[in-house]
């Protein structure tokens, strides 16, 4: 999508915060997405951990976190159980662990997990002696033994799945936890690509732009967009983004 939107044979496109500075040159911001909240918001990843799962609210959010998942192995618990008792992991403890990760374009799933990292050990996933890659995060769980890095809101989605679709052998909320989270995370967006001659009218931009937002007001409108998982939009701004740049800087500095 940054490169089409780049090359402009694309006019506008549905891109993440993370994808989108790398190709913030030659494309812009029209909207950011919302969406639904979750009721645990905590840099604490023992609040995460009170035998309940996740759940949505109906406040509308402009960022979400990423969060550090323990799976139900023995090496996923005994993280696990550190955490819970108050303990702080060691970084041997963490490379010792199988984790499941995503692209290092994904923002929940490699760019903030490894920001993560380097506050707490100067260290990234690229570090990790274990660390593999997964095509989605329904993969990421399926091959979940120790820990795996994914949005969130992720057990809120796939708690009701846990037992039938990945083989759990109690109910989700049993046999994982949050053993770390992640800084705020700015949502995707709908970007513009500034060498698209059409999207240079900026009552064309303000026109569309206004009509993406209306149709989120609809009922029909929320059902197309909740693919995205999202529930509406606002004017964005290119500042808004600037911490994902900063996180970008950092990673490639991280990855050598």
């Amino acid at each position: 999508v940054g490169q089409a939107l780049s090359a402009g044979s694309a006019d506008i496109g549905f891109i993440s915060g993370g994808n989108y500075v790398l190709f913030s040159d030659d494309c812009d911001v029209l909207l950011t997405a919302l969406r639904y909240g979750i009721n645990k918001d905590s840099d604490d990843p023992k609040d995460w951990n009170d035998g309940t799962i996740e759940e949505n609210t109906d406040e509308m959010s402009t960022y979400y976190r990423s969060i550090i998942l323990a799976g139900p192995s023995e090496k996923g618990q005994a993280l696990l159980e550190k955490v819970n008792n108050g303990e702080e992991l060691t970084w041997d403890d963490l490379n010792d662990a199988t984790w499941a990760v995503m692209g290092p374009t994904s923002a929940s799933g490699y760019i903030y997990p490894s920001l993560w990292l380097n506050e707490k050990y100067g260290k990234g996933i690229s570090d990790l002696a274990n660390a593999v890659e997964s095509d989605s995060y329904t993969t990421s769980l399926a091959r979940l033994a120790d820990v795996m890095v994914s949005y969130g809101h992720i057990r809120t989605k796939y708690a009701p799945e846990w037992k039938e679709t990945f083989g759990g052998t109690d109910d989700m909320v049993n046999q994982t936890g949050v053993i770390g989270v992640t800084d705020k995370i700015y949502n995707d967006m709908i970007a513009y690509s500034k060498t698209s001659e059409v999207m240079q009218d900026e009552d064309f931009r303000q026109a569309l732009g206004d009509s993406f937002i209306e149709i989120a007001n609809t009922d029909e409108g929320k059902d197309i967009i909740s693919v995205f998982s999202q529930v509406g939009y606002e004017w964005g701004d290119d500042s808004n983004y600037d911490g994902e740049r900063e996180a970008q800087e950092l990673l490639k500095s991280l990855e050598g």
